[in-house]
């Protein structure tokens, strides 16, 4: 058994005829913030060791009571994760700041800004932990449905975001649950945002030879473009993609060892040569489609498609569907897909197979004598 923590107030004389307060622990205690172990924490509070006028003595009066309010607040701090209690100095903390920490580091495109920026209107831009409950969850969601984009004002946005961004927003209460800032599971009482099916467009292999065979305004789209239409990688891996990351593979071939950025997820996939072929010249090091950027992926390919005779709304993502499904069409199996997708659940490539169940269909009745 794990022996609690004693916390102490001390003084230590400094110069002037002043002594310095701080708090000795015995035994030292873990701060996660600082991920080491102290004995004793600097209050930077000061008293006079013998206090002359009035003024001094009630200035020592005034130090003294805020340094044993703070003792007070650490000894509790340590019994309540000693006997795993809710810290009740910490429900007071900023949510949003907690959210936002967990959105950093993330692409500001993605979903979890997305979440974080819709939260924080919702909530007009304040809320702490003990605010936080099973009503304002639930509130959220509904102003999710009826809300527009941040980033487009005025727009409306697809029932999948909307899905995805309450998504992440459970994620972060489960997080929060678990680390022991809210009182509640909330996520227990809340309803998620339902996705909707929806089209997968993708390109056949004859409007896939005709778009490479027609010229782009920007080489570094078209390389990009058929290059995630042979591997599959998403936008934002390909934008991440550098030289180190190709690598000779056991079999003589090449291969990408990447980490996804939106799964997070560690793979090595083999690429063909015909696939390297568009990463131009090699580099000793730095990104392979240097320059490519997110710019690139309306109007310029947009005017790309159309110059290509392809009337398909094709957006880049519409790429990483067309290796999906003319993998399967040429007899590819669905868990070697999957893998080469980077999903976590094989269930999420069935898509495509329902895609190539549909296509089947078509060919059968393609052929009539009447």
């Amino acid at each position: 058994m794990s022996v609690t923590s004693r916390v102490l107030l001390v003084k230590r004389p400094i110069k002037n005829g002043k002594s310095s307060l701080y708090l000795r622990y015995s035994p030292a205690i873990f701060l996660k913030d600082k991920m080491k172990r102290v004995y004793k924490e600097s209050l930077g509070i000061y008293v006079y060791d013998k206090p002359k006028t009035d003024k001094e003595r009630a200035y020592n009066v005034k130090m003294m009571t805020r340094a044993e309010g703070i003792l007070a607040c650490r000894t509790e701090s340590i019994i309540n994760e000693q006997f795993g209690f809710l810290d009740k100095s910490k429900m007071k903390g900023d949510f949003l700041e907690y959210y936002r920490n967990l959105a950093e580091g993330k692409p500001s495109n993605s979903k979890w800004w997305g979440s974080y920026q819709h939260f924080e209107k919702f909530i007009h831009g304040k809320c702490s932990f003990e605010e936080l409950d099973v009503d304002v969850a639930k509130k959220f969601g509904e102003y999710l449905m009826t809300a527009t984009s941040v980033r487009r004002p005025g727009v409306a946005m697809h029932t999948n975001t909307k899905a995805s961004y309450f998504s992440t927003f459970r994620a972060v209460l489960k997080r929060a649950y678990r680390d022991r800032l809210l009182k509640e599971n909330i996520n227990d009482y809340l309803d998620k945002i339902e996705y909707v099916e929806t089209k997968r467009e993708y390109l056949t292999l004859e409007e896939l030879k005709r778009l490479d065979a027609t010229p782009c305004d920007i080489p570094v789209l078209r390389r990009a473009a058929i290059f995630s239409c042979f591997t599959g990688l998403r936008v934002s891996d390909i934008i991440q993609l550098e030289w180190k990351h190709i690598v000779k593979a056991p079999d003589g071939g090449w291969c990408m060892r990447i980490r996804t950025e939106k799964t997070e997820t560690e793979a090595t996939l083999p690429i063909s040569e015909e696939a390297l072929s568009y990463c131009g010249k090699r580099k000793k090091e730095g990104k392979v489609f240097e320059d490519f950027a997110r710019g690139m992926l309306n109007a310029p390919l947009k005017r790309w498609l159309k110059r290509a005779g392809i009337t398909k709304h094709i957006t880049f993502h519409c790429f990483r569907h067309t290796f999906a499904t003319l993998q399967l069409a040429m007899g590819t199996d669905l868990y070697t897909v999957s893998k080469m997708l980077t999903h976590r659940f094989i269930s999420t490539t069935q898509i495509y197979a329902d895609i190539m169940d549909n296509e089947k269909r078509k060919s059968a009745n393609a052929i009539s004598l009447k």
